[in-house]
């Protein structure tokens, strides 16, 4: 069973990515130490669909109880996390207690936070249940909460005890979120490993088809390359912010349109085509590998139009950003396939200017034609 070893601040804890995982579950966990009382945290729907499977080892445990809330994004608030919190309360959670993550981003993210901050910290285990939770958002340790004025605002790193993955539960999510997951697959090779971007190019279609191997691949590959980078910047003092590449543009995207007309993986994925055109223009890559990297993305499907959205418009929604600093913008942006750089200023009119091409651009290489 393929175990993938995570550095933090509070010491080493495990990624665990492989199928049937889930049904060890409770062997897995029991490695993590004693506990006076176990605690699942789910969406009804999610646990509809794996809660039985999930909970089948740990029948006639003290102290047992599951709390389901609301996984969309537009409940991703502080005021879940008090509902969670009080329940846990009520329920007679104590510091030795630990919690388990079921699902996907925001079930991982807002569990994740009660963890940190319930009676100033208790241990938490994250089962994710989504591509982009299995290859992103379960590892690293980050948590938190959306606010009206920007999302992710309120959080913590805050390191899991264990994070089992198992790709056979991807079986279950509907094609769209599959899709949306793909996006944060591409932001890896991207970023750091040609050879998977290649194996993307080539093996596109059987990964849409959710092929066990290639996606079993696909996923560990991810997750190694964020163990490696999460493992020598928790924090996201330097290194780390290269994982934020098509995520300064896909931010403003998520909260500017409340959060409903695009899925995580879709904003990022139109994040990651406006940072390869800020590339360009700011000689950081080749036309021709760029032209690769809007290609793959666009292989993934048709993404949400961004009609009603003004260019004018960016400076104001990403400047408030988390990861501006002093009110200036840090771009990611590419530097050739499998290597990228952190950190980058871009003029806005050079910002706003690509934005504008966005949908001419897509619609061009979506017909063949060219502009």
């Amino acid at each position: 069973m393929p175990t993938i070893p995570i550095r933090s601040s509070t010491g080493t804890y495990n990624v665990v990515c492989s199928r049937g995982a889930i049904t060890l579950l409770a062997a897995l966990i029991a490695r993590v130490g004693d506990s006076t009382g176990t605690f699942f945290l789910s969406s009804p729907r999610v646990w509809k669909l794996w809660g039985k499977k999930v909970s089948a080892g740990f029948r006639g445990r003290r102290n047992l109880g599951v709390i389901l809330f609301d996984d969309r994004e537009t409940s991703k608030r502080l005021a879940t996390v008090e509902e969670i919190a009080r329940k846990l309360i009520r329920a007679g959670a104590d510091r030795r207690s630990i919690l388990i993550a079921v699902g996907g981003g925001v079930v991982g993210d807002v569990a994740g936070f009660v963890a940190a901050t319930y009676l100033r910290g208790v241990r938490i285990v994250h089962v994710p249940t989504t591509l982009v939770a299995q290859v992103d958002s379960s590892i690293g340790g980050k948590t938190g909460v959306d606010l009206p004025e920007g999302k992710n605002l309120m959080g913590a790193f805050y390191p899991p005890q264990l994070v089992v993955a198992d790709p056979d539960v991807l079986n279950t999510l509907p094609h769209q979120q599959f899709r949306s997951g793909l996006y944060e697959v591409l932001k890896y090779a991207v970023i750091a490993d040609r050879e998977l971007f290649e194996f993307l190019e080539r093996a596109m279609p059987a990964i849409l088809r959710r092929d066990p191997k290639a996606l079993s691949r696909v996923i560990e590959r991810c997750m190694r390359i964020k163990a490696r980078v999460v493992s020598k910047d928790e924090r996201e003092g330097g290194l780390r912010q290269i994982l934020n590449f098509g995520h300064t543009l896909g931010h403003a995207l998520e909260s500017s349109t409340g959060y409903r007309r695009f899925l995580h993986g879709e904003a990022i994925g139109w994040g990651m085509i406006e940072a390869t055109l800020l590339g360009v223009a700011m000689n950081r890559i080749r036309e021709r590998e760029a032209g690769r990297v809007i290609q793959l993305i666009l292989s993934v499907g048709p993404l949400p139009r961004l009609s009603g959205i003004r260019a004018r418009e960016l400076p104001r929604i990403i400047a408030g950003d988390k990861k501006s600093r002093g009110g200036k913008v840090k771009w990611v942006l590419p530097r050739r396939i499998g290597s990228a750089e952190w950190g980058r200023e871009v003029p806005w009119a050079v910002a706003e200017r690509a934005f504008d091409e966005l949908p001419s651009l897509v619609a061009s290489i979506t017909t063949g034609t060219t502009r």
